[in-house]
């Protein structure tokens, strides 16, 4: 929201997750000689009422046919080699729970559980300070997948749609632009829509199949036929009707309320309140002996919807000033809507923060201290585009640094220095034409990008081999690295790709790896 008090326009932006709890993989693990064979058809049953039905089926089971709902008397008698397990809904819930906290932490304060298979999280302003929605969406899934779970990913305006594309949409990655919500929903099954199973046979019966046509029929009829559901569904999707994301929380975080008797919208006004939350918020904090790591800050509207604002700090913090002034730079992001009625203020995570004496000058020099300034500069840009790099054991250049955050405690490691390193690594080698006389000469000239350059001065060469102890493939791979110097001054990094000899240690084609400052 701007300075002047108009409110800005702020699309909702949903992210919806959809992982089997129990996906087949993860259970033929877990059974390991005891596991069903990998062709068979899997599911996961459990009570509704006094019947046994499907909770959950694999991709072999859907592919059948089968779907959550069906009794399991009528699965065994049409799909003979089905394989039934008990589901373990319990633990199924507390497993959801945790990795919504985990997504609260390090995506979005704004996270929710839509059991029993999926996440919701309100990324609305946040996505930047991932890289982008396609970029956060693919962050996602990765860390799902390198954790076990086959993860698909929708983000639109609404929690339904959202819900619908993630579970049956065809790509794995879905992110739908501004407005085409209707679009997008219009050709999948009117089982997206999370209706009841009796009003989707009942649909089924009348012929319709898709939500393009269902959203098309008049309401009266069906609302007389089939009840509420089915309008309220549509409008939930189509963003006509809102839908609360309640946020899970961590036990016992801490916190501070602000109610308000009338509601406030202005910047000014919000930016009040939260100069009186913070020095409470810092309080309990002091109490505790505790700094902050991620502070949300949450606005609940008149008309249900929430804002979300989130500020991070590299190390613990109760710094009332700086905790203010991150939190009210933020509120230009802020849409109040018809106006704020409450707000919360969230230490979502918190960790232990020693007393520090204050340092006396004629003691001796205080240590100048930077995380005021990380913490502005990551709050703007996102944590992901501040850093520094550190030292990695490992010969070959590419893999002998890597990214850890800005405030990073120092390790010991360091680079090599028996051989000089160039200021700027390029992020893969560039192929060049070169001439040298083998087998360990430098180049006389190069080529890179259209451009000629004459070697002036050499130094090499410096041989670096492949680490044969993580890839069998690099047990006789070799490079040779030359520094070298054009006639017009400016230095170099090469390499030729072999020991100038032997064809299995490479193809002897050379590369441009660095440029010296």
């Amino acid at each position: 929201m701007p300075k002047g008090g108009s409110p800005t326009v702020v699309v909702s932006r949903v992210v919806s997750l959809y992982l089997p709890l129990w996906p087949t993989d993860r259970i033929r693990k877990r059974l390991g000689h005891d596991a069903p064979a990998p062709d068979l058809p899997l599911a996961l049953v459990g009570r509704d009422g006094r019947r046994r039905v499907v909770l959950s089926a694999d991709l072999a089971a859907r592919r059948l046919g089968l779907r959550p709902g069906t009794p399991v008397a009528k699965a065994q008698a049409l799909y003979p080699d089905l394989v039934f397990m008990d589901a373990d809904p319990d633990g199924d819930r507390q497993g959801l729970e945790k990795l919504a906290l985990w997504f609260q932490h390090r995506i979005s304060p704004l996270v929710a559980t839509d059991p029993p298979d999926g996440l919701i999280l309100n990324t609305t302003g946040a996505d930047h300070l991932h890289g982008g929605e396609r970029a956060m969406l693919t962050d996602m899934i990765h860390r799902l997948s390198s954790s076990g779970f086959r993860a698909k990913a929708a983000i639109a305006e609404t929690w339904g749609a959202g819900h619908a594309l993630a579970r049956y949409g065809q790509a794995s990655l879905t992110v739908v632009p501004q407005g085409d919500v209707a679009s997008a929903l219009s050709d999948l099954p009117i089982e997206a829509l999370r209706l009841p199973p009796t009003s989707v046979e009942g649909l089924m019966a009348l012929g319709v199949s898709r939500i393009g046509p269902l959203a098309a029929m008049p309401r009266a009829p069906l609302t007389l036929r089939f009840g509420p559901d089915i309008a309220r569904r549509l409008d939930q999707a189509f963003g006509r009707v809102s839908e609360a994301i309640i946020p899970i929380r961590p036990v016992d975080p801490v916190q501070v309320v602000r109610n308000f008797a009338e509601p406030i919208a202005a910047a000014e006004t919000i930016a009040r309140y939260i100069s009186k939350l913070v020095p409470v918020l810092c309080e309990k904090l002091d109490e505790r002996g505790q700094g902050v790591r991620h502070l949300d800050l949450l606005l609940h509207r008149v008309d249900r919807r929430t804002e979300a604002v989130r500020v991070a700090t590299a190390t613990p913090v109760r710094d009332v000033k700086r905790l203010t002034r991150l939190l009210c730079e933020k509120i230009e992001t802020i849409d109040p809507g018809f106006g704020i009625e409450r707000m919360v203020l969230i230490a979502s995570l918190a960790e232990p923060m020693d007393r520090r004496q204050t340092v006396s000058s004629l003691i001796e020099e205080e240590e100048s201290d930077v995380s005021d300034l990380i913490d502005t500069l990551a709050n703007r840009v996102g944590t992901h585009a501040l850093y520094r790099f550190a030292a990695v054991e490992s010969d070959l250049p590419e893999r002998s640094f890597c990214r850890v955050p800005a405030l990073a405690p120092e390790e010991a490691k360091d680079w090599p220095d028996h051989w000089p390193r160039p200021t700027r690594l390029l992020p893969r080698p560039e192929p060049v034409q070169a001439m040298a006389e083998l087998p360990d000469q430098p180049p006389l000239f190069f080529i890179w990008r259209g451009v000629r350059r004459k070697i002036k001065c050499a130094d090499g060469p410096e041989r670096v081999f492949g680490e044969w102890w993580k890839d069998d493939t690099e047990l006789t791979i070799a490079r040779d690295y030359f520094r070298v110097e054009d006639t017009s001054g400016e230095r170099f990094w090469l390499y030729r790709a072999g020991d100038g000899e032997h064809g299995e240690t490479g193809s002897q084609a050379w590369f441009l790896h660095g440029i010296f400052g």
